[in-house]
């Protein structure tokens, strides 16, 4: 089964795009609701959280799961990866794997895979600026302008914390307020760049494709959008296809669990889902 851990809704936005791409698929959704949002935390909080949460997954039976949560997978994936699933394999002798929607996003900014061996397509043009909103934790660890630097040291990223935003749309705020909001950020990302408009722009949170249209009307007219769930799904079909050994299965089961939420975003995220979705309690 494959897992998608994220710290509240926002993840759903990956989740519908996996299993767009792989509908035969099992999958399991876990959001921690309850402790959202991530952004603002302190990164043992966030390392604790997200390590919580994929052994939730991993007790449904996930082989493979996907931080769909930027500041989770910033603050917390390399420990994942190379400290926590290699001492429960010990222990169990169960092959696991854990994925982050950072490496795809970063490959769809540089043009480059994330072992640099090849080149995916031409990118953005040298002495792009490519801006990045995300969370003030996503922020401070400059996972993106450094990981994006090493590939393509000609590529400016500059980035803008929102550290209102997620929470706001957790929250189910309303149309009106969450264009004040991405307003507030566009402009002062325009300010740092003296007016100038970024060639790209990464929407470094998983909750921000769900106001994606908000951000397209904010921003300078033209501006490409990288978004998540489109090149994190992606990258996971060849993964899969590369590791049979995880068995995640395809029948075709579907689970939603959840930690906790307001009945206030239910409507947003129906409207951005399609249809009703229930949530067991985690």
């Amino acid at each position: 089964m494959i897992g998608v851990f994220d710290s509240g809704f926002g993840g759903l936005t990956i989740h519908k795009a996996l299993i767009t791409a792989l509908p035969d698929h099992d999958f399991v959704y876990f959001g921690d609701n309850a402790n959202s949002p991530y952004g603002t935390r302190d990164p043992l909080d966030v390392l604790n959280l997200t390590c919580g949460g994929m052994q939730r997954l991993i007790d449904e039976g996930c082989t493979v799961m996907i931080a769909a949560c930027n500041t989770a997978a910033a603050v917390s994936m390399r420990w994942i990866q190379q400290q926590w699933l290699p001492a429960l394999y010990l222990k169990d002798g169960v092959k696991r794997n854990a994925l982050s929607i950072v490496v795809p996003t970063i490959e769809a900014a540089t043009g480059l895979d994330w072992y640099e061996e090849k080149r995916l397509h031409d990118g953005v043009a040298q002495g792009a600026v490519v801006a990045v909103f995300a969370t003030p934790r996503t922020v401070a660890t400059k996972t993106y302008p450094f990981e994006i630097r090493k590939r393509r040291p000609d590529i400016n990223v500059v980035q803008q914390a929102c550290p209102k935003l997620a929470g706001a749309i957790e929250a189910g705020m309303p149309q009106d307020g969450l264009r004040a909001l991405v307003g507030e950020y566009v402009a002062a990302l325009l300010k740092t760049l003296d007016g100038r408009a970024p060639e790209s722009v990464i929407l470094g949170c998983t909750h921000y494709p769900l106001v994606a249209d908000i951000f397209a009307a904010v921003l300078p007219a033209g501006i490409p959008i990288i978004h998540q769930p489109e090149t994190t799904a992606a990258a996971l079909i060849p993964y899969l296809q590369k590791h049979p050994e995880y068995n995640v299965g395809q029948n075709g089961k579907r689970r939603f669990l959840s930690t906790g939420y307001s009945p206030d975003a239910l409507g947003l995220i129906e409207k951005f889902w399609g249809a009703p979705l229930a949530f067991d309690r985690a």
